[in-house]
C-alpha cells in the first residue's frame, strides 16, 4: 500500500470497468432495488478517458438481453440503428471469392434480426441509463490493486495512484489512488483482465477447466463512398491470406452514414512466429472481391483487442470471496456467433440478481461472501445453453480449416450442439509457438497508404495516448529473456504479434548487442503481448487512469 493515506469511499456494490456486462450489472441492480422501494448504492470504475474509449467489437448485436434490460429501447434513442438486411460467407483463395449459401452455415451463424452497432456508442447509451438510475460512474480511473479483508474476502478495490514518475517518484501532479469498498465487487474487465488474472491464479479458478484460448480481432472503421455503400450488409470470410493451419476470417459491416467497419480475426495460437496480424489484415484488404468497398473511401479509425475464444470448456469459476468474474472477464464469447455482447449482458444481469438477494437478505449485517447462486441461475439461463452448444465449435479447427469445417458443421447443423462428447483445448496459446527454424519468413507487400497501412500511422488514427513519464506498463519478468530466448529461438515474435508497433529488437553503435526497446505510448491494451509472449515474460499491468486508445466510434 502506499505510504500516503488514500481516501476511502463505500457502496453495496463496485463495478470494474464500463463494459457491456459491468454497465448491464449496475442497471439492473438499480432496477431491481426501485421495484422493491430499496436504497443500494453502485459504483462502476473504466480507466477509459471516457465511457467507450476502450471499448472495440465488430459488431452485430443481437438483442436478447438488451430486450430484456430495457424493454422499450427502441423508443428510447438506443443507438441501434442499422438492422441486418443482407448477409454474405465467402471462402477466399488468392484471386477468388467463392459464396457460401447460407442454408449450409449452422444457424448460430445467421443474422437475421440483429443490428449493426458501434459497441461504444452503445456502452455510451447504456452509461447514460445507469446513470438516470443513480449509479456513480467514474472513467479516467485505473482500478489496479485488489483490498482484501483479513478473513481473505475481497474488500473492494483501488484504483492507481496518479503523477508518479518513470523512476517511480512523485511529481508536482502526484494525487494516491482512492480505495472503493463494497460488500460485492464485480471484475468485468472485458478479456485478459489484468486483475482477474491475479484473481484465477489466487483462488484456482482454472483448477477444473481447459486451458482459455484467445484471437486477436483487428478493425479499421472507413468513411466509403456511397456507390460502394451497402446498408445493413454483414460479410464475413474465411480462407486466405492465412493458410489452412490458422484460425481466423474477417468481416466487412456497412454501417449507417456510408460507414464500413472492416477487420480481421486470428486465432491466437498460431504456430507461426514470423506471422503477423497486422500484415495478414493489411493483406487481406487487397483481395479483388474486398479492395472495392474502399476506393476512394477514407480510414477514419483504427484499433485491436484480444478476445475469448475458449468457450464453455474455458470458462473459469467466477465465484470469489466478496465477488464475481462477469462477461469476458469469464469467457462468454459465443465463437461461431462471433458474439459476446448479449452473453456479457446477460451475465451481468445474472450478477446483480444474485448481488441483490444477498445484500437485501442480509439487511445491513455482514453478508454470505461466496456468491453461489450466480452460478445456478448461470446454469439455468439461455446463456448456459448457448454456450454450450457452441461448445465443440473452435477446437474442432485444431485439425485445420477443412476438417474444422466439416466437423463444426456436422456438430452445429446435424447435432445442434448436442454432442455427447465435449472437445478441449489441451494447452495455451503461447505453448503453440514453434521455433524459428521450423517455419520460413513471411513476406508481408509494403503498405500502399491508400488501402494498405503502417502500424505507426494506424496506431496514430486510434488517438492512443499515454502520459510519458509515467512507469511502463509493460513490464517483463526477466529482461535478458527478450534476447536469450525471444530473439534466439523465435525470432523475437513480439515485434510481429503487437499490431501496435510497441516492441522493437534495436542496436547502439557502441556494439553492446542487440535489446528489446518497449514503447509503450503505442499501446492499444489489446493484451496480445500478455497472452501470446512464449515465455509468458512479458506482464501488462494497468497504466495510469486515461491513457491508452481513445475510441470514438469504435
Amino acid at each position: 500500500m502506499n505510504e500516503t493515506a488514500r481516501e476511502s469511499m463505500s457502496y453495496d456494490v463496485v463495478i470494474v470497468g464500463a463494459g457491456p456486462a459491468g454497465l448491464s450489472a449496475a442497471i439492473r441492480l438499480k432496477q431491481l432495488a426501485a421495484s422493491s422501494e430499496k436504497e443500494i448504492q453502485v459504483c462502476v470504475i473504466e480507466k477509459g478517458s471516457e465511457v467507450g474509449a476502450h471499448i472495440l467489437s465488430g459488431a452485430v448485436v443481437e438483442t436478447k438481453a438488451l430486450d430484456e434490460l430495457f424493454p422499450d429501447w427502441q423508443l428510447n434513442e438506443a443507438p441501434l440503428k442499422t438492422k441486418v438486411s443482407k448477409e454474405k460467407f465467402l471462402f477466399l483463395t488468392k484471386t477468388r471469392a467463392f459464396s457460401i449459401p447460407t442454408a449450409f452455415l449452422p444457424p448460430p451463424m445467421h443474422n437475421k434480426g440483429n443490428f449493426i452497432v458501434s459497441l461504444g456508442n452503445l456502452c455510451r447509451w447504456l452509461a447514460q441509463q445507469a446513470e438516470a438510475l443513480g449509479v456513480e460512474i467514474y472513467p479516467g480511473f485505473a482500478a489496479n490493486e485488489i483490498l482484501f479483508e483479513s478473513d481473505g474476502r475481497i474488500k473492494g478495490i483501488a484504483t492507481s495512484d496518479m503523477g508518479v514518475a518513470r523512476d517511480g517518484t512523485h511529481t508536482s501532479n502526484y494525487t494516491p489512488g482512492i480505495e472503493l469498498h463494497a460488500s460485492y465487487t464485480f471484475f468485468s474487465e472485458g478479456c485478459r483482465g489484468h486483475l482477474g488474472q491475479q484473481l484465477m491464479s489466487k483462488f484456482s479458478l482454472q483448477a477444473d477447466c481447459a486451458p482459455q484460448t484467445y484471437g486477436i480481432g483487428i478493425k479499421e472503421l472507413w468513411q466509403v463512398s456511397p456507390e460502394n455503400h451497402h446498408p445493413g450488409l454483414v460479410i464475413h470470410s474465411a480462407g486466405w491470406p492465412l493458410d489452412s493451419s490458422t484460425y481466423g476470417g474477417s468481416f466487412l459491416y456497412h454501417l449507417e452514414d456510408n460507414q464500413v467497419a472492416v477487420g480481421f480475426v486470428i486465432g491466437l495460437d498460431y504456430k507461426n512466429p514470423y506471422l503477423s496480424p497486422f500484415d495478414e489484415f493489411q493483406r487481406f484488404k487487397t483481395h479483388p472481391a474486398v479492395c472495392s468497398t474502399f476506393l476512394d473511401g477514407t480510414r477514419v479509425a483504427y484499433g485491436a483487442r484480444a478476445l475469448n475464444e475458449g468457450g464453455f470448456q474455458s470458462m473459469p469459476n467466477p465465484v470469489i470471496p466478496g465477488g464475481l468474474l462477469i462477461g469476458c472477464e469469464s469467457g462468454t464469447l459465443n465463437v461461431p456467433k462471433i458474439k459476446g455482447t448479449h452473453t456479457a449482458m446477460k451475465s451481468g444481469m445474472l450478477a446483480a440478481e444474485a448481488a441483490y438477494d444477498a445484500i437485501i437478505s442480509a439487511n445491513g449485517s455482514k453478508s454470505d461472501p461466496l456468491l453461489d447462486e450466480y452460478v445456478g441461475l448461470l446454469e439455468k439461463s439461455w446463456v448456459y445453453k448457448e454456450l454450450y452448444r457452441a461448445r465443440n465449435f473452435r477446437p474442432s479447427f485444431r485439425w485445420g480449416l477443412l476438417w474444422g469445417t466439416i466437423f463444426a458443421g456436422f456438430d452445429q447443423l446435424i447435432l445442434r450442439g448436442l454432442a455427447p462428447w465435449t472437445l478441449k483445448h489441451h494447452v495455451s496459446d503461447h505453448q503453440a509457438l514453434e521455433e524459428k527454424e521450423h517455419h520460413s519468413v513471411i513476406d508481408y507487400p509494403a503498405p500502399d497508404g491508400k488501402i494498405t497501412f503502417d502500424k505507426l500511422s494506424s496506431v496514430y488514427i486510434s488517438n492512443t495516448n499515454h502520459e510519458e513519464n509515467q512507469p511502463i506498463h509493460l513490464t517483463l519478468r526477466n529482461s535478458s529473456t527478450p534476447i536469450e530466448i525471444n530473439l534466439e529461438r523465435f525470432d523475437a515474435p513480439e515485434q510481429r504479434y503487437c499490431p501496435a508497433g510497441v516492441y522493437e529488437i534495436v542496436s547502439d553503435d557502441d556494439d553492446s548487442g542487440p535489446y528489446l526497446q518497449i514503447n509503450a505510448q503505442n499501446c492499444v491494451h489489446c493484451k496480445t503481448c500478455d497472452i501470446k509472449d512464449p515465455t509468458q515474460n512479458i506482464v501488462w499491468v494497468t497504466p495510469e487512469g486515461g491513457g491508452g486508445p481513445n475510441y470514438p466510434n469504435m
